[in-house]
This record gives C-alpha cells, structure tokens and sequence, in this order.
C-alpha cells in the first residue's frame, strides 16, 4: 500500500472532489441523522517522506469534520459512522516545479443502521482522498502553499464529501436512509451497533 500511495501521490497533478464545507447546502439523505461518530486510526501508514501526523490528530480531524457536516441533517432515524484510517501522505516542501507531490488519504467507512442494528454496506467501502489542487499549490506544490494543518484539514474535508457523495448515490440507488414505517423498526438499539462499529470499522 505504501507504494502505491507513493505512486499516486507524485502523480496525481489535480483533485476531482471540491471540499464538503460545513455551511454548503445539504443534499438529500431522506431519514438520515447523525448517531455515533467512530474514527480509529490504530492500522494507519505513512509513506515515507510525508509530514507526519499522529493518529490522534487524523481522530480529531475526521471527527470535528463529520460532526460539523453530517449534524446538520435532522432526519428521524439514527445511523452510525465507523472510519478508520488507513494511510497517508502529507506532502513536504519538495522542490518547486520540480516535484511538488500532492497529498493523500486512505480511510474505510462502514455506515450502520441503528434501528436495525446492523451494517448498511456489507464491505468497507474504501475511499482514496485528494487534497484540493490550487493555482499555488499546482505550482510550487501543496507543502509550500499550505501548512500542515492546513493540509490535514483540507483531506480531512475532502472525505467527507466523498463520503457524502456516496451516501447521497446509495440513498437513490438503493434506498439507503429511507423512513421506516413501523414502530420496531424504529426502535433505538444504539449502544450495540456502535459497539459493533467500533469492532469492525477496518473490515
């Protein structure tokens, strides 16, 4: 995995997926509201030559960044997050126009149904996560244009909307976060799947 990363990340010159910031409008995710918000990062790699970051900060990032978003929705039924991340690389200063590497993320994501009390995908859906790509950072490459903070924030947003994205995608392809019409279905089973979230968040 690292030498993937290490590949993609000297490669990739731009980022298709533009920030998910706490105040854009909300997308549709019909029932949807935010129950627990499970981020581990106990298997995280780095790639060798990035800026390091501790595990804890990559927690608090990803949790701040999922509350601020994902809060907003005040649907009637409670789901869960369960991410863990994988690996990264925080690009360095490199040498202006000559390597100016991008950086990168790897998390998986699992989303559980609390009334149901169980996983909404069946396998950790694994994203891949660019920074934003600017006129500075394209130059004279991300390390230079931004700081760390800024860096980790940024990947950090990111995931979220492709995260958000993908819930959005599943919501109409296959009805994720759809109302609930009885009365058992609705019931509050949180503890367990978040329990369970906790367990199994890395597949």
């Amino acid at each position: 995995m690292i030498r993937i990363f290490a590949l993609l990340a000297a490669l990739v010159t731009l980022a298709a997926c533009t920030a998910a910031a706490p105040d854009e409008p909300l997308e549709d995710l019909g029932a949807f509201k935010l129950g627990h918000n499970i981020v581990i990062a106990s298997k995280v790699q780095m790639v060798p030559g990035s800026r390091e970051v501790s595990q804890e900060e990559w927690i608090d990032a990803l949790k701040n960044e999922v509350d601020a978003r994902f809060s907003q929705y005040d649907g009637d039924q409670l789901y869960h997050f369960g991410i863990s991340v994988e690996g990264y690389f925080v690009a360095p200063g490199g040498v202006p126009l000559v390597l100016s590497p991008k950086s990168v993320l790897a998390i998986n994501v699992t989303v559980w149904d609390d009334a149901a009390g169980s996983k909404l995908n069946q396998e950790v859906k694994k994203f891949t996560v660019f920074e934003t790509t600017t006129a500075d950072s394209f130059l004279v490459g991300s390390g230079h244009a931004r700081t760390r903070e800024e860096q980790i924030l940024g990947l950090a947003r990111n995931a979220i909307g492709q995260i958000e994205d993908w819930m959005v995608e599943q919501h109409k392809e296959n009805g994720w976060f759809d109302a609930k019409s009885t009365a058992a279905e609705a019931t509050d089973t949180g503890a367990a799947p978040a329990a369970d979230a906790t367990n199994e968040v890395a597949g």
